[in-house]
């Protein structure tokens, strides 16, 4: 692959998914670039599965010099990379690719630092020895398992309109502490401490049918979903009273600032983001 930029010609990135128009990427990485004096234009691609591998590689052989990655796509964008991160190698799913000056492509996941960083930092919560339930168990998930086992959690139950594909994403995970996998159905009481949806059903204006005693009054539920106004999950949790409901705008956030500094060396400060999308919640 070959660059021909001038000096003055603004580096590319984007991010690519199927559908893509409702990302907020370009706006957050945006305010990056001119908080930090970076020289760079960031856009969407929206791209089918089918299509992904060709025209991810016909990106940066025109130029592109770092993509990030979200549905369907993510470990279709592992295969397609010559060498992972640490982090993304035990996800087998990356949201952030990077090219630099060989002829290769680095696959990261920032997807976990970026939940665990909105969880703790941003909402002052401390997930040690807590019980957690996550709600699906695609690319997004896979990110995020390592982080999350990493805080010593009490419990993290995975599951999944397909138990199988839970049970076999817990086995993958389970040297990295106290995880289980299950169907949706099969899921009982007592209420969780913390519930993260990662299920893309509220994109279609779903929520997947629930058992009865998985939310208490100290349960916080977390979409990883975000938008204006409430989501089919959030509702959900309101209706049984779950101490906290948030949307995982922090997380898009966070994420974002760990892949600017892989691409840029530089980590940018994310409240001044976090505020300016405040009003979009």
């Amino acid at each position: 692959m070959t660059l021909s930029a001038g000096p003055d010609t603004p580096d590319q990135y984007g991010v690519v998914g199927h559908p893509v128009a409702h990302s907020w990427s370009p706006f957050i990485h945006g305010m990056f670039a001119n908080a930090t004096a970076q020289n760079m234009v960031y856009r969407l691609f929206d791209i089918t599965p089918d299509d992904f591998r060709r025209e991810a590689l016909r990106l940066f052989a025109s130029g592109l010099r770092g993509l990030n990655v979200t549905l369907p796509h993510k470990q279709a964008a592992a295969e397609l990379v010559n060498e992972l991160t640490p982090r993304a190698e035990r996800a087998q799913a990356v949201n952030t690719i990077a090219y630099f000056d060989a002829d290769s492509l680095l696959g990261d996941n920032t997807d976990g630092l970026g939940l665990t960083a909105d969880l703790e930092r941003n909402l002052g919560i401390n997930l040690a020895n807590k019980r957690v339930l996550i709600l699906g168990a695609g690319g997004a998930v896979r990110g995020v398992l390592g982080p999350l086992l990493e805080r010593e959690l009490g419990e993290l139950v995975i599951a999944n309109r397909t138990p199988d594909r839970a049970r076999n994403l817990a086995t993958e995970f389970a040297d990295l502490g106290q995880i289980s996998g299950c169907g949706f159905a099969d899921l009982t009481g007592p209420p969780y401490d913390l519930i993260v949806n990662a299920t893309s059903a509220g994109l279609q204006g779903k929520m997947p049918d629930m058992p009865v005693g998985l939310v208490g009054e100290q349960t916080i539920c977390y979409d990883m979903a975000y938008g204006r106004g409430h989501t089919p999950f959030t509702l959900w949790a309101k209706s049984l009273h779950a101490a906290r409901t948030t949307k995982g705008w922090g997380m898009l956030v966070e994420q974002a600032a760990e892949s600017f500094l892989l691409w840029r060396g530089i980590r940018p400060d994310t409240q001044p983001v976090l505020q300016a999308l405040a009003h979009h919640a």
